[in-house]
């Protein structure tokens, strides 16, 4: 007889108005050991590059993670250090690629990634691909934004900015990238998060941010009770509904834990 599947997982990844699709996406479950992994990437630098990123980093993160799952040799302590690895090994792929295109050339790409251990759930994120819980009705962004949206409000609320100031700035420009440099900030801490069956996590490229925190809320409020496929169908849905000519490239996670 079969064992129940640890979670329940779901990924879209859509192209959204754009010409090209520079996310990446990939998920793996190894139910025997009740562990697996999300990584969602999020390229930039243009055609046939930020599409290039955007694997390069998967592929780094499936190189850093496949063998130990494989293996069923990932307990808590070296999964603390197989998240930064992957996120180290991505940078330096990057970076050999950047300097082979000659002087000038830039690419680059966002990691969001989650390994599953049972119920604890360890993340790294460097970017602003947003990693929210859902939790007793109420959708909380878990990891850290690293764009100036999070600088601006701040300083906005300390009156540092006027409204019309703020208006003026790019919220989406990035202050942490994997680029090949130096990596300014780094989401990775050692704590896991502690995941209930009643929980929803969802990871999402910032194409998911074309819906406000409250819309994800009020779409999970009414699916909450659905497998992870329909409610990844659900938010699509949602996106797509606001017919927004800019949409970005959107990709989407759901992971609901399914046995305790």
């Amino acid at each position: 007889m079969l064992a129940t599947p640890a979670y329940d997982v779901a990924l879209i990844l859509n192209q959204g108005q754009r010409e090209t699709q520079e996310d990446a996406i990939a998920a793996r479950m190894f139910d025997v050991s009740d562990a697996g992994y999300i990584a969602i990437a999020d390229g930039m630098g243009g055609h046939e590059a930020g599409e290039v990123a955007s694997e390069m980093v998967i592929s780094a993160w499936r190189n850093a993670l496949d063998a130990e799952l494989e293996a069923d040799t990932l307990n808590e302590g070296a999964a603390i250090d197989a998240l930064p690895l992957a996120a180290m090994q991505a940078n330096a792929a990057i970076s050999d690629h950047n300097e082979a295109q000659g002087q000038g050339f830039n690419m680059g790409s966002t990691l969001l990634g989650v390994l599953f251990l049972g119920q604890r759930v360890f993340r790294i994120s460097i970017g602003d691909s947003p990693l929210y819980l859902f939790r007793e009705g109420k959708l909380t962004q878990v990891n850290e934004d690293h764009s100036m949206a999070p600088v601006i409000d701040a300083k906005l609320a300390a009156g540092e900015l006027s409204e019309a100031e703020a208006r003026e700035l790019d919220r989406n420009q990035l202050t942490s990238v994997i680029m090949g440099g130096a990596i300014p900030k780094v989401d990775c801490p050692e704590e896991p998060l502690i995941v209930s069956p009643a929980d929803i996590l969802i990871l999402g490229s910032d194409g998911l941010q074309y819906l406000s925190d409250a819309e994800i809320q009020d779409v999970l409020r009414l699916h909450q009770q659905d497998l992870a496929q329909e409610i990844a169908e659900a938010l699509q849905l949602a996106v797509q509904a606001k017919g927004d000519p800019d949409q970005d490239n959107l990709s989407i996670a759901v992971a609901k834990l399914t046995r305790n």
